[in-house]
C-alpha cells in the first residue's frame, strides 16, 4: 500500500487508478484495492480532509482493514446498480469480503465497513489514523465500550465496533479473526464535539437501505444501448458527485492530484463549475434523470443571483462565491507533486464560454420549483444583453490557463451559442428582448470566427485569433451546432487535431510549452478524447469513432472509474479522480454512437 523510504518511512499512497469511490450525496471517500480509505473530506465535499494519505503519507490520515499476514486482494466490484463496494481479501487460510459504503445522508455522515467470512479463517488487522485539517492535526483519542472517539476543536469522529481497538503510538489498531459465516462491522460517524454524540447506526440495516436507495435510483435510467454497463456506472458516479442539499455537482471529490507527476498543475476540483454542470445536466436529461436537472436549475438560479457581469466560472457547493486559493505546505503531494493547493483562484477568471453554457442549459431544462423567486427568462435576457457588450473582449479561456487573456476561438463560439439559444427561446416563448440587436451580434460573431478563427494554412480552426496553435476545445464547434458536421472546416479541424494533438491515440487539450504560465506537462485529457469520438461519428467515420471509444472504456479501472487525464507513456491515470467531465462525455459519446444524439445546427449567416 505504502512505499518505504529510508528508515522505513512511508512514501506515498496507491496509484490513482487503484481507488474506488464511496459517497453519501454530500461527500465522498476513496478506498484502495488493499482496503485503505486514503481520502475523505468530512462532513461535505468542501470540508477539510480527515484522511489525507492520498496527498501525503499514512501520517496524514487513513483507515485500512487487511489480512495481518501474507494478505492479498483477490478482486473487487460494486454491487450492481449501487455504490456499495465489495473487496475480496485472502489470507493463507481463507477469504473474507470487505463491504464498504456510505449510507445516503441522515443527520450525520457515516462510513460503514462490514467484514464477512467466506471460507476458512482470516486474521485481519485494522490500522486507523485520524488527522483533521487536511492531515495536519492529531486529535485526542479515547477508547471505551467498543467505541473510539477522536476530538480536535469542534471536530468529532466516532468509531463503533464489537471488537477491541487500542492505541499504538498515534495510531489506533486492532487484530481480529473472521471465520466462515462470521461478520464483524465497523461504523465511523462524523459529528461535532459541541453536540450530542451521534446515535449508533445498525450496519446491516444501513446496508439494506443503501442498496435499495441506489438500485431504485439507477432503475430510473432509460439508456438501453450497447454500452449500458459503462453508462450506468458513469451515471452513478455523477450522482455520487452531487451535493443533495443544494443540487450542485462537484467536478471531482479530490484536490491537487497532478496532471503530470512532479508538475505544478495541481488544482482543487471540489467545487461546482458552471460549464461542467451545464454539460452534465443536459446529458442526464437524455438518459432519464429530470429530477437532477430541476435540482441543478434551482442551484444555478440561486448561485448566479446578481448582475450578469458577476457570473463566475465556478461556485462553492452551496453557491459560495469566495474560494480563496492557498497551499497546504505540510503535505508532500501525490508522489511528491507540489504544490498541494486548496481553493481555486480560477474563480477570479473571466471565461466567456460560461454564458453560452448557462443560456443553453436554462433554455433546455425543466422549470424550477415555485420557491425560487427568479424569472429564468429574464435571467437569460440579461445574460444575452451582457454578451452583446462583452463578446469582443479577450478572456481566460476554457482551460483556465494562468497566462494572458486572449481572443480564444472556443470562447467566441460559445458567445454565439449564448445568443443563438436566447433568440430561439424568445422566438418560441415571446418577450420584450431587443432581438434585432441579438441577431446582429450573433451573426457578427459567426462571421468573425469563420474569418479570424480559421487558418487556411492549417485547414483548421485554431486556438486563438492570430495563431496557428490547435486546441481540443475546437472539437466543440460541431457539437454546439456552430457549423454542420459535414462542413469541410469541421473535417479539416478534426484531421488537424488528430495529426498534431494526439499522443498514444488520445487527445491532448493543447501543447503545453510554458506559455500558459505553468511549469510541467500534462497527460491526455479524457473528455477531449470523448469529444473526438463524437466528432468522428458525426463526420461519418463510425468505425474509427467506435474503436476510439472502446479504447477509452478500456482505460477505466477495474470498477469502471475514470480520472481527468491519462499518461499514455506511463500507462497511468492523472489528475483529479473520479472526474465528472470524463464520465459525462463517456455517456454523451455512448448516446451518439447509438444514434441517440445529434447536434441541432444553429443559424448560419455565413456558412462559407
Amino acid at each position: 500500500m505504502f512505499g518505504k523510504g529510508k528508515g522505513k518511512q512511508p512514501l506515498h499512497a496507491a496509484r490513482i487508478e487503484e481507488y474506488a469511490l464511496l459517497g453519501d450525496l454530500e461527500t465522498a471517500a476513496l478506498v484502495s484495492r488493499e482496503g485503505s480509505i486514503d481520502w475523505l473530506c468530512w462532513p461535505t465535499f468542501a470540508s477539510a480532509a480527515c484522511f489525507a494519505a492520498l496527498l501525503g503519507t499514512r501520517e496524514n490520515g487513513f483507515w485500512k482493514i487487511f489480512p495481518a499476514k501474507k494478505g492479498r486482494s483477490v478482486g473487487r466490484r460494486y454491487r450492481p446498480g449501487t455504490l456499495i463496494l465489495e473487496t475480496t481479501l485472502a489470507g493463507p487460510k481463507g477469504e473474507v469480503v470487505l463491504i464498504d459504503f456510505m449510507p445516503p445522508r441522515g443527520k450525520h455522515s457515516d462510513v460503514v465497513r462490514i467484514v464477512r467470512g467466506l471460507r476458512g479463517k482470516v486474521d485481519l488487522r485494522l490500522d486507523l489514523s485520524i488527522r483533521f485539517d487536511y492531515g495536519s492535526r492529531v486529535p485526542w483519542v479515547t477508547h471505551s465500550d467498543h467505541e473510539l472517539r477522536a476530538v480536535a476543536g469542534s471536530d468529532l469522529v466516532v468509531l463503533r465496533t464489537d471488537i477491541p481497538v487500542h492505541g499504538e503510538g498515534l495510531f489506533s489498531v486492532s487484530e481480529f479473526t473472521v471465520r466462515e459465516g462470521e461478520t464483524v462491522a465497523f461504523v465511523m460517524t462524523d459529528g461535532s464535539s459541541m453536540e450530542e454524540v451521534p446515535e449508533k447506526v445498525d450496519a446491516e440495516q444501513a446496508l439494506a437501505e443503501t442498496e435499495t436507495f441506489w438500485t431504485e435510483w439507477a432503475s430510473r435510467g432509460n439508456y438501453v444501448g450497447r454500452y449500458r454497463q459503462a453508462v450506468e456506472r458513469s451515471v452513478l458516479t455523477l450522482k455520487a458527485l452531487s451535493y443533495r442539499p443544494s443540487g450542485g455537482i462537484v467536478a471531482a471529490p479530490t484536490m491537487s492530484l497532478p496532471e503530470w507527476i512532479g508538475g505544478t498543475r495541481n488544482w482543487d476540483y471540489r467545487y461546482c463549475w458552471i460549464r461542467d454542470t451545464a454539460f452534465l445536466l443536459l446529458t442526464l436529461i437524455h438518459v432519464g434523470y429530470q429530477e437532477e436537472a430541476a435540482s441543478w436549475r434551482q442551484w444555478l438560479l440561486r448561485a448566479v443571483a446578481g448582475t450578469p457581469g458577476q457570473l463566475q466560472t465556478m461556485y462553492g457547493i452551496c453557491g459560495e462565491r469566495q474560494i480563496p486559493e492557498w497551499e497546504a505546505t505540510w503535505l508532500p503531494g501525490y508522489r511528491n507533486s507540489k504544490p498541494v493547493r486548496i481553493g481555486n483562484a480560477a474563480v477570479e477568471q473571466f471565461q466567456m464560454d460560461v454564458f453560452g453554457e448557462v443560456i443553453a442549459a436554462l433554455t433546455r431544462m425543466p422549470e424550477a420549483e415555485d420557491d425560487i423567486r427568479v424569472d429564468a427568462a429574464k435571467l437569460v435576457q440579461a445574460l444575452a444583453d451582457h454578451v452583446c457588450t462583452i463578446w469582443t473582449e479577450p478572456d481566460d479561456g476554457i482551460w483556465e490557463t494562468r497566462g494572458n487573456r486572449q481572443h480564444f476561438t472556443h470562447s467566441k463560439v460559445m458567445a454565439w451559442v449564448a445568443l443563438d439559444r436566447a433568440i430561439k427561446q424568445q422566438e418560441r416563448d415571446g418577450g420584450d428582448a431587443d432581438l434585432a440587436r441579438w441577431r446582429r451580434n450573433r451573426d457578427q460573431i459567426h462571421r468573425e470566427v469563420c474569418k479570424k478563427g480559421f487558418s487556411k494554412k492549417r485547414n483548421s480552426f485554431v486556438q486563438r485569433y492570430g495563431s496557428d496553435a490547435l486546441d481540443a476545445s475546437l472539437l466543440r464547434i460541431a457539437m454546439v451546432g456552430f457549423l454542420p458536421p459535414e462542413d469541410p472546416r469541421i473535417i479539416g479541424t478534426v484531421d488537424a487535431i488528430q495529426k498534431h494533438l494526439m499522443e498514444g491515440g488520445l487527445v491532448k487539450r493543447y501543447k503545453t510549452t510554458g506559455s500558459d504560465g505553468l511549469a510541467g506537462g500534462e497527460g491526455v485529457f479524457l473528455a477531449c478524447s470523448f469529444w473526438m469520438v463524437i466528432n468522428l461519428h458525426l463526420i461519418g467515420r463510425e468505425a474509427e469513432a467506435r474503436a476510439l471509444f472502446e479504447r477509452l472504456l478500456a482505460l477505466a479501472n477495474d470498477v469502471g472509474l475514470l480520472s481527468e487525464e491519462y499518461g499514455p507513456k506511463q500507462g497511468e491515470m492523472l489528475g483529479n479522480f473520479p472526474q465528472a467531465l470524463s464520465h459525462l462525455f463517456l455517456v454523451h459519446a455512448a448516446m451518439t454512437l447509438d444514434g441517440g444524439w445529434r447536434p441541432e445546427v444553429g443559424h448560419l449567416p455565413d456558412a462559407r
